[in-house]
């Protein structure tokens, strides 16, 4: 059974240092989609780190995916996972959580 996971990100460099790695990460963060693993992502508001949702067999199988972000990779930014059990969701999101 899939749990669902909040992924907080925070930034731990400069930006600048975070700009020059948005490529490769759009790319890792592409990949996770196109495998299902990902539902949303976005940036925080303000520019701390970015968010994650994202739904998994097992928070070491999540664990392991984060490993090839480049942001994690190069020590950009730390990544907080939250799990949680979805018991309501808006009828757009039914079947998907």
């Amino acid at each position: 059974m899939s749990v669902v996971y909040v992924v907080v990100l925070t930034y731990v460099q400069p930006l600048e240092a975070i700009d020059e790695q948005i490529p490769a990460h759009v790319e890792w963060l592409k990949q996770d989609y196109a495998d299902g693993v990902f539902l949303a992502s976005g940036r925080r508001i303000p520019r701390t780190g970015g968010v994650i949702l994202a739904k998994s067999d097992s928070l070491e199988q999540l664990q392991v995916r984060l490993s090839q972000d480049p942001f994690q990779k190069l020590g950009l930014a730390n990544a907080d996972i939250v799990p949680f059990d979805a018991s309501m969701t808006a009828p757009a999101l039914q079947g998907l959580l």
